[in-house]
């Protein structure tokens, strides 16, 4: 019986040291699985750019084809028939590869040689992949900085069950963290209902976990609308594009009139469409890190002098008004994003102040003295509900949403001036207008 009873603290300090190891070897290998989801999340990534970068260049290669042998087409016989018959022949004689035009009776029309077009076009669409695959190079980066930012929670979770795993809680606490964590529903944490473990020594522990899954819920949300909503604005352009090319494949050949209107469509929808890729890749960019700031002393009543001419110039519709202080307003800052962001301001009011109407643009100092720039006008304005949404990616009001915008102008005037560490300072009032005024850090 003695001796037993000797063996049995030799047997659990053997099982508690076992249990240490294990702990310890945890971690390591959480981190050994990470890299390898991070690994194949780049191969991932690699393999898709590289099969757009593929796609791509065949269209190019298809259009170049197309448009060269309709040139040619055009230049000998002054215009281009739909009912002649074309093809591409080898010719055993010159032993070249001809593009050929016939009547619809075989009437030679016109014979031009192809093969080094053809050489020509080829080189250039490698020359294309080859330029495409070195942005991929530089690309990388990025992508590796996004992956891992994406990944970052998770490694948080894995530091925080390392950190778990080193103290000294009985095998009763563990239970209890584990019991909490399993009744957790995806989807549906939120603040009303936290994740408790009912245990005053596992309050610190609580308190971290709530913290990190609240973050990690806001993080996804916003993702998941940016991505729905960037879709949504992308759909519209796409569908009205399709949409009049198949009305013109159908009537537009021989109609002028739709033809006419159908182009017009097109590339209004295009425009629009390219304008919103711009302001998602500035902002893609600026998430990322890649977009700097070139810093240097500027005159804020100068620059704000720029945006009055060239409104003035460009928009005839409204009444500009300048008011700026004698002498100058200086500031640090990037000059042509912070112009960006008064830009985007000032097309904001023009956009919703009737024509005739007055905009306001001035510069001047705070009561703290801090530096300002101001745009103000006198058109729909903003409800009070609305003022804290503003800035948010994609959001619009309910009363402009029939007008042309995008809704991510004022989030890339926002980044613009969070990069600065000024801030934004809204009044407005519906049917009276709004004052928008952007405070820079104070000298």
């Amino acid at each position: 019986m003695s001796s037993n009873q000797k063996k049995t603290p030799e047997q659990k300090k053997a099982k508690d040291r076992k249990k240490a190891e294990e702990r310890r070897r945890r971690p390591a290998e959480h981190q050994k699985r990470m890299s390898s989801i991070t690994r194949k999340l780049h191969w991932h990534w690699i393999r898709g750019q590289l099969w757009r970068y593929l796609l791509t260049d065949l269209i190019v290669f298809v259009l170049a084809c197309i448009g060269w042998c309709a040139e040619r087409e055009y230049a000998k016989l002054g215009a281009i028939v739909p009912e002649n018959q074309r093809s591409l022949i080898w010719a055993e004689k010159t032993r070249m590869l001809v593009y050929r035009v016939s009547s619809p009776k075989g009437k030679l029309l016109m014979q031009e040689e192809f093969g080094k077009v053809l050489i020509v076009i080829i080189a250039a669409c490698a020359i294309l992949f080859a330029l495409q695959l070195i942005g991929q190079m530089f690309g990388y980066f990025g992508e590796d900085k996004r992956i891992r930012r994406i990944l970052s929670p998770i490694n948080e979770i894995a530091l925080r069950a390392d950190e778990l795993s080193r103290l000294t809680f009985s095998e009763d606490k563990y239970q209890e963290i584990e019991e909490a964590i399993e009744k957790i529903q995806p989807g549906q944490y939120s603040e009303d209902m936290p994740l408790s473990f009912h245990d005053t020594d596992l309050t610190g522990v609580e308190a971290a976990m709530n913290n990190l899954l609240l973050r990690m819920r806001d993080t996804y949300r916003q993702q998941a609308r940016f991505v729905n909503d960037a879709s949504h604005e992308l759909r519209t352009p796409i569908a009205v594009i399709q949409g009049y090319a198949g009305m013109l494949d159908r009537w537009g050949k021989s109609d002028p009139r739709i033809l006419e209107e159908g182009i017009a469509a097109i590339k209004n929808e295009s425009d629009h469409m390219n304008h919103l890729v711009e302001q998602l890749l500035f902002l893609a960019r600026g998430d990322s890190g890649k977009t700097t700031l070139e810093l240097e002393r500027i005159d804020a009543c100068a620059l704000m002098r720029e945006v009055y001419e060239e409104s003035f110039m460009i928009d005839e519709d409204h009444v500009y008004r300048l008011q700026v202080p004698d002498g100058e307003i200086p500031l640090t800052a990037d000059p042509g994003l912070l112009k960006q962001a008064v830009r985007i301001l000032t097309d904001n009011a023009a956009k919703y102040t009737k024509p005739g109407d007055e905009i306001i643009l001035s510069a001047g100092r705070t009561e703290e003295g801090a530096p300002y720039l101001q745009v103000q006008d006198t058109g729909a304005g903003i409800a009070e509900s609305e003022i804290p949404h503003i800035f948010e990616r994609f959001y619009r009001s309910d009363e402009v949403r029939s007008s042309e915008g995008t809704g991510l102008g004022l989030s890339i005037a926002k980044w613009i001036i969070d990069k600065h560490g000024g801030y934004f300072e809204v009044l407005a009032r519906p049917s009276l207008g709004t004052r928008i005024r952007i405070v820079m850090k104070a000298e």
